[in-house]
């Protein structure tokens, strides 16, 4: 009995030594889990004189700019290290020298203290130069170290005033240091030398420009640029469409690019087997002075010229990109269509129509064409898809449908009803 009980008092202690050793193994093996870099992002703000004008929503641009970095505080994601960056903010006199070096970081790029932020951001006030050149250098700087995404997103409203240091010159020489760092760009005045130079800095480094002339629409952008920072970098992948479906590429799920002349028809294809939903999706970038009223087309065709579906947007000048987009779920193959009893269906070839209505003024070169990026997704198809591409018309002939049935039953009752009185008066 004593041997016995010796023996159980050593199994418990060997299991409680065990079970504590586990308690703390697994703790320690999860703290070795490697985490991804937190991304980083510097907010350029333009605080130069110029920010004073009163043609914003009934306001100056500063007061916009300034409700609008508050709305982007108060939604930046927690893994954000974010940084603020002014220029021309302090330096209100006449020596070029000394306001060509009016940049400073206002809040250092870390983890975010939204009240500490937002205070910094409401002392500001628009004072002098646009030393644009420099304020990119020294974000550049302010977000060096570390493997994680960098992004610097840059609000002015006018062109720099510190040459001949050209800040697209600057934005190709940070580009050229390879550490993977865009530069998204942001007009608050339409004008065609900004629209230049900010597209100029913004493609040097694989960025965006957008011109935004309303309070909500500069929050919703900047907010937007924010967010991705935090997801997942996509590369797009360069293609160019064809004339015609026939000798269009083949496209697969992603990202592509390309560019497309006012007027023109680019065609690309993309492979669609039963069961499976095409999700294709189009912004054009007006990166030049266009005329207003314009639109984008994408059309999904067969190969031999039936139009499947469509999606359309247009546009009146307010933007600098236009989007549009399609679905197409293809029906499940049944089991009596399949050819010589092989298991594997065969796929569908889709053609992608893109095309646009954009034109221009004589001067405005058309060459190269417009900036366009295309998304292409295959997924699963629902189930029991109620949008009218699952029976391979397109939304027009569906709404035609509908209105011929409405119309040959809105006459069968008219014509009953004529009948009825006309019966009616003979009879009295």
């Amino acid at each position: 009995m004593i041997i016995r009980r010796r023996l159980t008092v050593g199994v418990g202690i060997l299991l409680a030594t065990l079970t504590a050793g586990l308690g703390t193994a697994l703790p320690a093996a999860a703290d070795e889990t490697p985490t991804k870099a937190s991304p980083k992002v510097e907010l350029v703000l333009d605080v130069s004189g110029s920010m004073r004008t009163r043609d914003i929503d009934g306001q100056s641009r500063m007061t916009a700019a300034k409700q609008a970095f508050n709305e982007v505080l108060d939604a930046v994601p927690e893994q954000v290290q974010l940084g603020i960056r002014t220029l021309g903010a302090d330096y209100p006199g006449d020596d070029r020298k000394v306001g060509c070096k009016d940049t400073k970081q206002l809040y250092p790029v870390g983890p975010l203290d939204r009240t500490e932020a937002k205070t910094a951001v409401a002392t500001l006030a628009p004072t002098g130069w646009t030393p644009i050149g420099p304020a990119l250098l020294g974000a550049a700087d302010d977000l060096e170290g570390g493997d994680s995404t960098r992004r610097i997103v840059l609000i002015s409203d006018g062109e720099d005033t510190c040459g001949p240091l050209d800040p697209c010159e600057v934005a190709r020489d940070i580009a050229a240091r390879g550490i993977h760092l865009v530069i998204d760009t942001l007009g608050l005045v339409p004008n065609a030398k900004i629209r230049q130079q900010l597209t100029c800095i913004a493609e040097a480094t694989g960025g965006t420009y957008t011109a935004v002339q309303h309070t909500d629409e500069l929050s919703d952008r900047v907010t937007q640029l924010v967010d991705r920072a935090a997801e997942p970098v996509v590369t797009p992948v360069a293609t160019e469409g064809a004339d015609s479906c026939s000798a269009a590429p083949q496209l697969k799920a992603g990202l592509y690019t390309d560019r497309q002349k006012f007027g023109e028809h680019r065609w690309y294809r993309v492979d669609v087997l039963p069961g499976q939903e095409l999700r294709a999706s189009v912004s054009v970038s007006a990166d030049r002075a266009v005329n207003n009223d314009y639109g984008v087309l994408l059309r999904a065709v067969t190969v031999h010229g039936r139009e499947i579906v469509r999606g359309s947007e247009s546009g009146t000048g307010r933007t600098d990109a236009i989007s549009s987009g399609l679905r197409y779920p293809k029906p499940e193959q049944d089991d009596t269509d399949s050819a010589d009893g092989e298991d594997k269906p065969a796929a569908e070839t889709v053609c992608l129509q893109l095309s646009n209505s954009f034109s221009a003024p004589a001067s405005v070169k058309t060459s190269p064409g417009m900036p366009v990026e295309l998304t292409v997704d295959v997924v699963d198809a629902p189930d029991d898809a109620a949008d009218a591409a699952a029976f391979g018309l397109g939304r027009g002939w569906w709404l035609l449908g509908v209105l011929v049935l409405t119309g040959l039953i809105a006459g069968l009752l008219l014509g009953w009803i004529s009948r009825w009185r006309i019966v009616v008066w003979r009879t009295n």
